[in-house]
């Protein structure tokens, strides 16, 4: 059950002279780190992690929908976080949540998108499918590239990691402070403890209550659509407790468990040209993919709107300043043209 918020950890806390070192996390699905102070050991510790979870794809650093390969430090970005149902430590198997992050130098600003992991979606290679699958069919380049056709953007960045770190490093940051709209109890992450009750209000949720409270769906009476936004919402409310508190004492932690349980194709200096974005973190703009319950013999899955899909994709593609063919500017003006004539034909 979640515990009430103490006052004293309302308020933020200033910085004095000594400069304040910040911590960007995305997470859950979601983990993500920005150095946006002073150096020193956390830097030299990061840059070590760094070094041990990165990963390269087989397609190599470029997207196929690049004309060559991008760098954060001079270019936008796209960020693909992939949360794996997995505590091997192989982070193998399906995907539990999936979350796309485009970053705009210029506007230093971050939109995020959260996709369903029962979307009905084309798999390369292996057709229609739940998009959950894509990484158990093929790992994470077959993951970027549906999510690539899915969206026809570029996938530049990766960061994998499984629901160990998501727990370990909301545990480090004393919890996570949420609204949860209503009450409910799902059982625990393994399935071989008690469930955990989480009762409606505002509350600070520990690392096992924000993983049940991320991944619940079936009771919530809007499903696939309404556990997206709840992810998000963890995303958004662990990075503002990663960038409100003046130290996070168990730093040493958080980074031994995203050494173990965490892959990225992120360098050292990568990570590093991100502090850029920390003063807007808070302000992230978040999306969703709209769409429909599908029931069929295979068992349920999520059917997107292909209108909410296309707008969001021109969104993206204009965030990240990448040109969009005519075809596709026509492709709403066709599409209201169409369904006014599908009114006025319902009308007659």
């Amino acid at each position: 059950m979640g515990k009430e918020v103490p006052n004293t950890r309302l308020r933020r806390h200033r910085r004095r002279k000594r400069r304040l070192l910040k911590t960007f996390m995305l997470i859950g699905l979601v983990s993500f780190l920005i150095l946006g102070g002073g150096l020193g050991y956390f830097a030299w510790k990061l840059s070590d992690v760094a070094a041990d979870t990165q990963e390269t794809l087989d397609r190599g650093e470029k997207s196929e929908k690049r004309e060559a390969a991008v760098d954060p430090k001079q270019d936008n970005i796209s960020v693909l976080f992939l949360g794996v149902d997995d505590r091997s430590g192989e982070l193998k198997g399906r995907t539990d949540a999936m979350v796309l992050a485009t970053f705009n130098k210029d506007e230093e600003s971050v939109k995020m998108t959260s996709i369903p992991r029962d979307s009905l979606v084309t798999i390369p290679q292996h057709g229609e499918d739940k998009i959950t699958h894509a990484h158990a069919f093929g790992g994470t380049d077959l993951a970027i590239q549906t999510v690539e056709e899915l969206l026809d953007i570029p996938v530049d960045y990766y960061v994998k990691l499984n629901f160990d770190a998501f727990i370990e490093i909301i545990n480090a940051l004393d919890g996570v402070e949420v609204d949860v709209p209503f009450s409910f109890t799902e059982q625990d992450s393994e399935g071989n403890h008690d469930a955990i009750s989480i009762q409606e209000g505002r509350q600070l949720l520990d690392g096992e209550e924000a993983l049940a409270y991320a991944r619940m769906r079936k009771q919530d009476p809007r499903g696939d659509l309404g556990r997206g936004e709840r992810q998000q919402e963890i995303i958004a409310a662990l990075i503002r407790r990663s960038a409100s508190i003046s130290s996070i004492r168990n730093y040493d932690d958080v980074l031994t468990s995203l050494e173990k349980h965490m892959k990225m194709n992120f360098s050292f200096g990568n990570l590093i040209s991100l502090h850029r974005y920390a003063d807007s973190i808070s302000d992230i703009e978040r999306l969703q993919l709209q769409g429909q319950d599908l029931n069929l013999e295979a068992g349920y899955y999520y059917q997107l709107n292909e209108q909410s899909t296309q707008e969001i994709s021109q969104e993206l593609k204009a965030h990240l300043e990448i040109d969009v063919p005519e075809n596709q500017d026509n492709f709403q003006s066709n599409e209201e043209e169409s369904s006014n004539q599908q009114a006025q034909s319902n009308e007659w």
